[in-house]
């Protein structure tokens, strides 16, 4: 079916959490790091246009303190005082450099979860209208996800019947389930406990159910738990 790479005493290849230009770790590190880089920038290009919004309606603004002189903005044309288009061409060259800068940090972050470290343990996933069954590299078949946390755990994911989409949210994993086709992703989890696995893809009347627990566990305890499990036709 698939394999299981020999385990330790302890994670063998947990993912590097140090900050890095280009961020690492988890995929719910990877995809908070972007997360926070495009709310620091969103806020900061907004602060800064509706401080400059703030002020030039202040300094035009109508009423009697207004000097005799004034040279109001028209319609159409550039504003004097702006060296000729300068300003414009400036403010229009810094958004191109950090906008370009975001996409290709992105991508380059993307790169990262399209390509996982060498995975410690691969499961099967087989979508069904209208659940999961998980099948372990052992045989043994399940409709609940068991996994050892701080291990990358890869997903082969297919389905038996219609499109569906399996997707955990808070571990920040999902991925298309298609008949006849299988698609693979992967997750690393940090913190015990239990997960929701739900389906993203519209499939059917039962489709709000489409469910299943991922239970983190205790590399020992999983191991203990993984020891005692059997294939279906034992």
């Amino acid at each position: 079916m698939v394999e299981i790479h020999a385990h330790t005493a302890g994670p063998v290849n947990q993912l590097p959490l140090q900050p890095e230009l280009v961020p690492r770790g988890t995929r719910t590190n990877v995809f908070e790091s972007i997360f926070e880089v495009f709310l620091v920038l969103g806020t900061l290009v907004g602060v800064v246009v509706v401080a400059y919004m703030v002020y030039n309606a202040y300094k035009y603004r109508d009423g009697p303190g207004r000097e005799g002189d004034f040279d109001p903005p028209v319609l159409g044309e550039l504003p004097t005082g702006g060296g000729g288009g300068r300003k414009l061409f400036t403010s229009f060259a810094l958004s191109t450099v950090i906008v370009v800068s975001l996409v290709t940090w992105t991508y380059f972050t993307l790169l990262y979860v399209e390509d996982p470290p060498e995975p410690e343990m691969e499961v099967e996933v087989e979508g069904y209208q209208f659940g999961w069954d998980f099948t372990y590299p052992n045989g043994h078949e399940s409709d609940v996800l068991r996994v050892p946390s701080n291990e990358v755990i890869q997903l082969r994911v297919t389905s038996r019947d219609v499109f569906h989409n399996f997707g955990v949210s808070e571990l920040r994993v999902k991925t298309d389930a298609v008949p006849g086709q299988t698609t693979t992703t992967w997750f690393q989890a940090n913190e015990t406990g239990n997960y929701t696995a739900q389906c993203y893809e519209l499939c059917g009347s039962g489709h709000s159910y489409m469910s299943a627990t991922v239970v983190v566990m205790e590399p020992d305890e999983y191991q203990e738990w993984y020891a005692n499990t059997t294939p279906p036709d034992s």
